[in-house]
């Protein structure tokens, strides 16, 4: 008699492909979908930015919308396989802007201003191919432009009857027309302040985002509730090592300016040796002989702002904003540059447009160049940039850019 025996597998098809895995790959395959949505959505009207701190805010969308899909959805999941899958996801869109950095999209144009500033700013802008610079008072070029060619207009420029030919036989051929302004907009991430009246234009698109900006609130409130645990283990570890190198208070108190002006304490862990805040305020540089070697090493990484959160919980400050001036400071610039006031329109930020575009500033001139970012971001406030705006600056942490 022959006997014969059978070995039954109790899981004959790889994990991934059971029926109980199916609720989990589709909540990760929605959060990817989402998260392809967002980074692949222009700003303003065309142009996009490979940025690395973009790439980590996908990989945080996906991770987000894949545990509220699960929770909702209460069906089997691995831990191990989400992670896993996150980090790839990460790892293939570093890649991918590593690789589009290198060859970014470029727009040709040809402008047509007498605004030499702003065509030096348009000039330096990786994507842009500024092919030529036309005197609004004079005329067109002699030789017909490239297939594709943009004309920027300034439009506050008076055009010559040549220059007005010129355009307007350009735009019957089929060439792109655009204002200078919104192109400049688009491509530096920065709004023209001399092309300003008396900040209306800033004014009306807030007032159509009051929606957002009250969600806003919400939002600043349960991300900091979720993220408090970790924040306040980091919290201490740093507040032990203050402690343990100087003497003094290892949180610092300062006045600053917030919405509508309204002044407020902000708090961080303290950088400086006791007593430098008794000293005339002046900016902080990158020799600054204040700093004490902890202090340093926590601006470098910007853990120096954790204390923030506080704020941010108690409505001081929202996650995402322009950064709040000392008073003086703030008195001084509203008095010495235009608009500046307008930063608070807004409730100012943990980090913000300018600080992941431009760092810190030390003088005047560069907080005239800051301000175009931070009213580039009142005016065009919205889900889609916060995100990337957090992405960047979770990006400037790991990288250092911008950090003093």
């Amino acid at each position: 008699m022959v006997v014969t025996s059978e070995v039954v597998l109790d899981h004959p098809l790889p994990w991934v492909a059971r029926p109980h895995a199916w609720g989990m790959l589709g909540a990760i395959a929605l959060g990817a979908a989402i998260a392809l949505f967002i980074a692949f959505r222009p700003q303003l009207g065309g142009v996009w930015t490979p940025s690395y701190g973009r790439a980590l805010s996908m990989a945080g969308i996906m991770l987000g919308v894949t545990a509220i899909s699960l929770v909702l959805l209460r069906t089997y999941w691995s831990r191990g396989f989400v992670l896993g899958t996150t980090v790839l996801w990460l790892a293939l869109n570093l890649l991918t802007r590593f690789v589009r950095r290198r060859h970014p999209w470029v727009e040709p144009m040809v402008l047509i201003t007498h605004e030499k500033a702003l065509v030096q700013d348009l000039l330096v802008s990786r994507s842009v191919d500024v092919i030529a610079v036309l005197d609004p008072g004079g005329r067109g070029p002699d030789e017909r432009l490239q297939p594709g060619t943009v004309l920027a207009v300034d439009l506050r420029a008076v055009l010559s009857e040549e220059m007005a030919r010129f355009v307007s036989s350009s735009s019957l051929a089929g060439y792109p027309m655009r204002s200078l302004v919104s192109l400049y907009e688009e491509h530096t991430g920065r709004l023209p302040i001399v092309h300003l009246m008396e900040g209306w234009e800033l004014t009306v698109p807030l007032s159509n985002k009051g929606v957002y900006v009250r969600t806003k609130r919400t939002i600043d409130t349960l991300l900091v509730v979720v993220t408090a645990p970790l924040a306040l283990l980091l919290g201490l570890l740093i507040a032990g090592a203050i402690a343990l190198e100087s003497r003094g208070p290892v949180i610092f108190r300062q006045q600053r300016v917030g919405r509508d002006g309204a002044p407020f304490t902000l708090y961080k862990f303290r950088t400086m040796r006791d007593g430098a805040d008794q000293e005339e305020a002046r900016f902080a540089s990158p020799g600054d002989d204040r700093l004490t070697r902890v202090g340093r090493l926590l601006r470098r990484v910007r853990f120096d702002e954790l204390p923030q959160l506080w704020n941010v919980l108690v409505g001081d400050l929202s996650l995402v904003g322009p950064r709040p001036e000392q008073g003086p400071f703030s008195e001084q610039f509203s008095q010495t540059i235009p608009f500046y006031s307008h930063r608070q329109l807004v409730r100012p930020g943990l980090t913000g447009w300018a600080q992941v575009n431009f760092g810190y500033t030390d003088n005047e001139a560069d907080t005239i160049e800051k301000l175009s970012y931070d009213l580039y971001y009142i005016k065009h406030m919205s889900p889609w940039l916060d995100m990337e705006i957090l992405g960047r600056s979770v990006w400037t942490v790991v990288s250092g850019f911008g950090a003093r």
